[in-house]
């Protein structure tokens, strides 16, 4: 197996790593947006349940932007292979400007709750939240997707058409 092919597969697998943790947040949607504001407040700012996305989730994200920024200058010279990968790369980046824009500001004002009065228009907070989880997950599907279209726009026809007639 070639350095580019052992690349991809670390690349793929970072970038869906990264995926499977907004996914949970997506999933977890419609009934979260269900929740009072003592629920919501106790499961997502006392308790916590989300800790490990910060630090092993975090770790998935960057690493799958750099592992595919490296991607795209090593597949550079390979036409619409390229392509495919630059707009998986920048789809990585924009969910990760997403998420610092419109997450992390919210974060940091769940921070406050833990010592201060949660505030009247907390919904407000809320829905910043759990909405642009939503939209960092289908821009990270998107991404995602674009890198698995790269691999698959090199793969040769003909080895293909073989593989399918075994």
């Amino acid at each position: 197996m070639t350095f580019i092919r052992v690349w991809r597969f670390i690349t793929l697998m970072l970038a869906s790593f990264s995926l499977s943790s907004s996914m949970t947040h997506l999933l977890e949607l419609p009934q979260r947006m269900k929740f009072d504001q003592q629920l919501w407040v106790r499961v997502t700012v006392i308790e916590n349940v989300y800790r490990l996305f910060g630090s092993v989730g975090a770790a998935f994200e960057i690493t799958a932007i750099l592992t595919a920024i490296v991607l795209g200058f090593l597949v550079r010279k390979r036409g619409s292979t390229f392509y495919w990968t630059l707009g998986g790369v920048i789809l990585l980046v924009l969910a990760f400007v997403s998420w610092i824009i419109f997450v992390a500001p919210m974060n940091a004002e769940f921070a406050k709750w833990l010592t201060n009065p949660v505030p009247v228009n907390w919904t407000r907070y809320r829905d910043q939240w759990e909405y642009a989880h939503a939209v960092n997950t289908f821009i990270k599907i998107l991404g995602l997707s674009l890198l698995v279209i790269s691999v698959l726009v090199e793969t040769p026809k003909n080895r293909a058409i073989h593989s399918v007639q075994e």
